[in-house]
């Protein structure tokens, strides 16, 4: 990962995903097709997204988490008690607070996350976090590597993780849970006008979501459309003059961004900024792919549909 890309990850989660015969499919209304728990089970993979063994059924007891999303994703598992470490971006849930924070969760500090002694470590699969991951099992520490920006990854990682812990019955119920909210938000809008946004992410250089981000599937299932959802990249860098030729009837910006589209007047050059069609967004709810993607995807509804969504 390069530093601009290693970057605006920080960005993104400071402000900031049996046998063929038990297999059955039905709709949960966002298109998911849905398997029987022994289908689930069979088709977990062995190894994590750095191609490292998986140590399932274990329960381990001392786990560190350096990652915002799979640090909410093990409470939502019930194994908050058992977290000994975070970044110091993990601030959901309050509880989550209360763990020792030991840095960036991108190129992290492997000797102070040594010396909390944990029996499990969970890392994004970022490049920058190979070299950790490979000394950390040098050094006899269990490691998942999970890469999650999509919903998608999100549902595989839930259920990787409750493997790890032994407990997949719950981690099936998180992701049923999160599928069943994400689909009424897509049933409501599917009626409503689908109006344009641009995503502001980050300023210098100018950072906006592309289709390869669990953003951009937010914005569609909350009845809008992005107006760099043509480009594949996660978190492409565009120009400021193809934001206002592209013409987004919304920007949508953390508070931060928010406050320097306002004061900044170079943006006057997009009609949405130049008539105040801003919306504010709560970034450490909206750019985490994790246990509140669809309270994320109802939130972004109730901005761009004003008084249609409850």
């Amino acid at each position: 990962m390069s530093v601009l890309r290693s970057r605006t990850l920080r960005v993104l989660v400071s402000v900031i995903a049996v046998g063929a015969a038990c297999t059955a499919k039905s709709e949960d209304g966002d298109g998911v097709e849905r398997k029987t728990p022994m289908a689930e089970k069979s088709q977990l993979p062995a190894t994590d997204d750095f191609g490292d063994s998986l140590r399932t059924g274990l329960k381990p007891l001392r786990i560190v988490s350096l990652n915002p999303a799979t640090t909410e994703i093990l409470f939502a598992l019930g194994a908050g008690n058992r977290l000994i470490g975070r970044t110091k971006y993990d601030l959901w849930p309050d509880s989550a607070r209360l763990i020792p924070a030991l840095g960036d969760g991108i190129r992290p500090n492997v000797e102070a996350v040594l010396g909390t002694k944990p029996d499990l470590v969970v890392l994004y699969a970022s490049e920058d976090n190979r070299a950790a991951a490979g000394r950390l099992r040098a050094a006899g520490v269990s490691t998942v590597s999970l890469k999650i920006d999509s919903i998608a990854e999100f549902r595989r990682g839930v259920h990787m993780l409750g493997a790890v812990l032994g407990d997949q019955a719950r981690a099936r119920s998180v992701v049923d849970s999160v599928n069943r909210t994400l689909a009424r938000v897509r049933a409501a809008t599917a009626g409503l006008s689908k109006p344009t946004v641009f995503w502001h992410v980050w300023d210098a250089p100018l950072i906006t979501i592309g289709a390869g981000s669990f953003m951009n599937e937010l914005v569609e299932i909350a009845g809008g459309r992005n107006v760099y959802a043509d480009l594949p990249a996660p978190s492409p860098a565009v120009s400021l003059e193809d934001v206002s030729k592209r013409n987004p009837d919304f920007i949508l910006a953390g508070p931060i961004g928010a406050a320097q589209l306002a004061a900044d007047p170079r943006w006057r050059i997009v009609a949405a900024s130049r008539a105040g069609r801003v919306l504010t967004v709560d970034t450490l709810l909206v750019a985490r792919p994790s246990v509140r993607l669809g309270e994320a995807a109802l939130s972004l509804a109730k901005l761009l549909h004003p008084g249609a969504i409850r």
